[in-house]
């Protein structure tokens, strides 16, 4: 996960109706996020060859007042997954702007350290997220930084009638903070050129998070 302080102005187009966006201490961010799926199911069931694969989204952070409290989650501006057939069924079952491209991942877990890269190809050339860390990881303490980031438990996406929210369910994450990171890509047409400047800075923040359970479920037209 990088994170980047972004003006707010930038996204306010992309906020879905009845949300607003979540600061933080009065700052918006965007988040670049690489992920590997395991052993998916739809429904409770698997898909023959499309079980494991790679995604990475760029993502930013809302919430909706619901009775007496805030949800607070999530908007993905764009989300990269290599099969077509993943991306169909995620923009039909859930609306989200997904995008089928070639994709990899290594995983390199060697004593104490850790290295992590996602890539993906457009225009026959490859673009990456890279990061590295070093010792044990520790559970996102509560109120940090680290917590704002991963801890937003539903999703938002725009429609034309309105909006649509689904539930995320996951364990509280462990995560190493980074020690070094890269990230390669032509921002402009990948994301949008009004996300370049934001994104060719160095991130406010750059973690690992270990994997875990999580829990997708239907969404609902609000």
């Amino acid at each position: 996960m990088s994170n980047y302080v972004v003006d707010p102005r930038l996204l306010a187009s992309l906020v879905p109706p009845g949300t607003e966006i979540d600061f933080e201490n009065g700052e918006t961010f965007l988040s670049i996020v690489g992920f590997l799926f395991l052993d998916t199911r739809l429904l409770g069931l698997p898909i023959p060859l499309h079980r494991d694969f790679e995604e990475v989204n760029l993502r930013f952070y809302v919430r909706r007042k619901s009775a007496d409290t805030w949800r607070r989650g999530v908007v993905f501006i764009r989300e990269l997954v290599p099969k077509r057939a993943i991306a169909t069924i995620a923009r039909t079952f859930y609306g989200e702007p997904y995008l089928a491209v070639p994709m990899k991942y290594e995983i390199e877990h060697v004593d104490s350290n850790l290295k992590v890269e996602f890539s993906w190809q457009r225009r026959r050339k490859w673009e990456s997220l890279k990061m590295r860390a070093t010792g044990e990881p520790q559970i996102v303490p509560a109120g940090s930084h680290a917590e704002f980031i991963s801890e937003h438990y539903w999703g938002y996406t725009s429609l034309r009638s309105g909006c649509s929210e689904y539930r995320v369910e996951h364990p509280r994450l462990k995560i190493w903070n980074a020690s070094d990171f890269e990230f390669n890509a032509d921002v402009a047409t990948l994301y949008g050129e009004q996300f370049a400047e934001t994104l060719n800075q160095p991130p406010w923040s750059a973690f690992i998070a270990e994997g875990s359970p999580i829990t997708i479920h239907r969404r609902e037209i609000l």
